[in-house]
């Protein structure tokens, strides 16, 4: 069993030996949220010292191992609270093609679809904003807004941090922190910057923003190119069977001749397979959005969350 914390520092750790192996999303929230009460009350209560508070709230906010239990209760219950309904026990197992054609139906696909649409906005002004903002701290560091400026550069790009990952979350459904990590005690501007400089968040954070330019272009070219084609095939298909069955067309959409002549009903017959292989692109897309979806989540939260 544990000795009773003497400090902050040796509840934080405490906590976080008690956390060990859970998802390091869920130990940055508890850490934050540890950290946030306990300095509180200790500047609430300024003639005592860190000793003499956490025996004084002890009772209160619990002990490292008795708050590790309830986060970890916590995040069971919500996990079955947030996830989908199991199938009926008497409906029989969806075939592959079922499965493969469900995609469709699956939130998650089209979430994913979206976030390959944005990611091309979203990754050049994390760009932008990465490379601008060493360059401005590096020329500003001989001046003394240097350190104010680097200081607000990395705040600021913690938060877009905390903000890309609760979108991810929503997307992809990975888990993902709900708070920064704490800044800690008060401490003088050369030693919050010597700390940021030496906390490997800082850099694999930067190189998550630097990173999401090429990645956006790429998710945005195969969500366009994949989405694009699959509707182009099945809209060409469907729209020549129409006219090959008389139906007029809205607005004039599509009048396909061969050789001078309209498309007759037999050589319209071809374009069948023309929308099987639209749905074919379509659905591979929605597959490919999804996982996409999964794996971007799980390269952010390597960079962006504390380990």
């Amino acid at each position: 069993m544990n000795t009773a914390p003497r400090s902050i520092a040796q509840y934080l750790d405490q906590l976080r030996a008690e956390l060990t192996g859970e998802d390091p999303a869920l130990v940055q929230d508890a850490l934050y949220d540890a950290e946030e009460y306990l300095r509180a009350e200790v500047a609430a209560h300024p003639g005592k010292t860190e000793a003499d508070v956490l025996e004084l709230i002890a009772s209160t906010y619990g002990a490292p191992e008795e708050v590790a239990t309830a986060y970890r209760d916590t995040e069971a219950r919500l996990k079955v609270a947030m996830a989908p309904p199991p199938p009926r026990s008497s409906a029989a197992p969806p075939s592959a093609l079922r499965r493969f054609f469900g995609v469709f139906g699956d939130v998650r696909a089209w979430t994913s679809l979206f976030f390959m649409l944005l990611s091309l906005a979203t990754g050049i002004f994390y760009f932008v904003f990465a490379v601008v903002g060493v360059s401005l701290s590096a020329g500003l560091a001989i001046l003394v807004i240097g350190v104010p400026f680097f200081l607000g550069f990395i705040g600021l790009m913690r938060v877009l941090a905390l903000g890309e990952g609760r979108l991810l979350e929503a997307i992809s459904g990975e888990r993902m922190p709900r708070r920064p990590v704490h800044p800690g005690p008060p401490r003088a501007f050369l030693q919050r910057i010597l700390d940021m400089l030496r906390d490997t968040r800082t850099w694999t954070t930067l190189a998550y923003f630097v990173l999401m330019l090429p990645l956006g272009v790429a998710y945005f070219a195969i969500a366009v190119t994949g989405s694009t084609t699959g509707i182009a095939l099945v809209g060409a298909g469907l729209a020549a069977l129409l006219q090959a069955l008389g139906l007029e067309l809205p607005f004039g959409m599509l009048h396909l001749q061969v050789a001078d002549r309209p498309l007759g009903g037999g050589a319209s017959l071809l374009l069948v397979p023309c929308i099987l292989l639209g749905l074919l692109v379509l659905t591979l897309t929605m597959h490919v959005a999804r996982a996409v979806g999964r794996g971007h989540a799980r390269l952010a939260k390597a960079l962006l969350v504390t380990g």
